[in-house]
């Protein structure tokens, strides 16, 4: 079978079946919204019974959302989450822990270091990469001019 790129883009689309963009956005903004909602709760509520002050609530809130979605996606229920809102999963802090700790359980039949450690940041590592370098680049411009 000898196709153009056309011919073959038309051919997926036609086999492929529509997304309902409507619904998944729908669907993206009530998960995203709901688990940022949930931050601003802890947020609160660590301000309030904790005593804690506006940093260290902020603090206590990621450690709080990051082991939460490790936890959840430790249990395969982050992905059943992430498969019924798409893109509201990604809010940052839950997105980034599921994409850290998502390829460690995956590859840890391969061993610990070989497999866990070697892999859990196959997903998480090049975004850790460039925000690193960002901020260099950030912080640097902002030493010349300031």
């Amino acid at each position: 079978m000898n196709m153009t790129n056309s011919e073959y883009n038309n051919y997926i689309k036609g086999m492929a079946p529509g997304s309902p963009l409507a619904g998944d956005l729908i669907k993206a903004f009530i998960v995203g919204g709901l688990i940022c909602c949930l931050g601003e709760g802890l947020r609160m509520a660590y301000e309030r019974f904790a005593g804690l002050g506006q940093e260290d609530a902020a603090v206590a809130v990621s450690m709080t959302l990051v082991g939460l979605s490790a936890l959840l996606t430790g249990l395969n229920v982050y992905d059943k989450l992430a498969r019924f809102a798409g893109a509201g999963t990604l809010v940052p802090i839950t997105g980034f822990a599921n994409a850290v700790v998502s390829p460690a359980l995956e590859f840890k039949t391969e061993g610990f270091i070989l497999g866990t450690a070697a892999k859990m940041f196959t997903i998480a590592g090049p975004v850790i990469a460039f925000g690193i370098s960002a901020s260099v680049v950030y912080g640097l411009i902002l030493c010349l001019l300031g």
